[in-house]
């Protein structure tokens, strides 16, 4: 599996071991997000700067939108299937399979590895941004529903 994993607070008052790991995530700005494997490592990088970022199992149709709607190549370049085919030799379905299976990771294709991503229409949930998901917040792990935050967020 992967996680996607959004950045949801800024860079005022961040301790600098958090903003550090928030650094090696490349979540620099807020409303960025970046697809990370379901490792040990990367799950206690998760656990640390679980105070200004969500995450959550991203599914294939969800991540297919993303590389398609907010995808990049260098350069700012926006992407469709046909550039995707010619580029990595495969459709974007395939692409996305073999993200989410941890056979290959978004850095080693020609995308960007970043999703730079818009606020969500509607806003976040009643509990805003300094609550967890777990009391109505937008903050820490929320699972599958990381998939209809995307979906606002695209």
């Amino acid at each position: 599996m992967a996680y996607a994993v959004i950045r949801i607070r800024g860079r005022i008052g961040v301790r600098r071991d958090i903003a550090d790991t928030l650094k090696m995530l490349r979540l620099h700005k807020v409303n960025h997000c970046v697809i990370v494997p379901e490792t040990e490592t990367f799950k206690g990088m998760l656990q640390k700067v679980k105070d200004y970022v969500t995450w959550g199992e991203i599914d294939k149709d969800t991540l297919v939108k993303l590389i398609l709607k907010r995808g990049r190549l260098p350069g700012n370049k926006r992407v469709n299937p046909e550039i995707i085919k010619e580029l990595t030799g495969m459709d974007v379905e395939e692409l996305a399979e073999k993200i989410i299976k941890g056979e290959i990771k978004l850095k080693e294709t020609p995308l960007k590895p970043v999703f730079r991503l818009h606020p969500p229409r509607k806003g976040f949930e009643r509990g805003g941004i300094k609550k967890p998901f777990t009391a109505g917040g937008a903050l820490g792990y929320r699972g599958e529903k990381i998939n209809d935050l995307l979906e606002k967020m695209m």
